[in-house]
């Protein structure tokens, strides 16, 4: 579904662990943005995913930046859900 940007995928993952999936999230964005912007990659379509790669200038630059963003955030969410467990408010007696 997150290739073909349809991003309700990623709704129950947010919704059930907020605090260590939404600031993976956004900096897999982030950095996704900001290498397509640094490539020079221009989307002609508003929205699209895989589909319209055809439509993108600068393809590589844009498959390169997905990839990187994509990467980013699978290590942080694994690395915050390894290293970072939530705490409770009982306590263990």
């Amino acid at each position: 579904m997150g290739a073909s940007f349809i991003t309700e995928g990623a709704i129950p993952y947010a919704v059930a662990d907020p605090l260590r999936v939404l600031p993976a999230c956004i900096l897999g964005s982030m950095l996704a943005g900001a290498l397509s912007m640094t490539f020079g990659c221009q989307l002609l379509a508003p929205h699209g995913g895989v589909f319209v790669i055809p439509l993108v200038g600068n393809w590589a630059g844009y498959l390169v930046a997905i990839a990187a963003g994509a990467l980013l955030t699978a290590c942080l969410v694994a690395g915050l859900k390894r290293f970072a467990r939530p705490r409770t408010g009982l306590s263990q007696s």
